[in-house]
């Protein structure tokens, strides 16, 4: 059985520190940083490369993560490797 993850590098248009701050409330949203709300999704994996950008894995909710960080993150640029 092969599994295959899937791979974006995201270019936010603000720093990831300050992207934290929407996590004003860890016991809502069961994560205080950015990191740990993608981390929380079974099998994916977000690695901050830059103080705006990020590589995230994902091996099945990749289409969830990006969903979610559209509406909730602005967004420079998204590209899948």
């Amino acid at each position: 059985m092969e599994i295959t993850y899937r791979t974006v590098i995201i270019t936010f248009s603000e720093n990831i520190n300050r992207l934290n701050g929407i996590f004003d409330t860890p016991q809502t949203w069961g994560a205080s940083t950015l990191k740990e709300w993608i981390d929380a999704y079974e099998s994916s994996r977000f690695v901050q490369i830059g103080e705006n950008t990020a590589v995230i894995t994902s091996e099945y909710n990749m289409p969830s993560v990006i969903e979610w960080l559209q509406r909730h993150t602005p967004i420079e640029t998204l590209r899948e490797d």
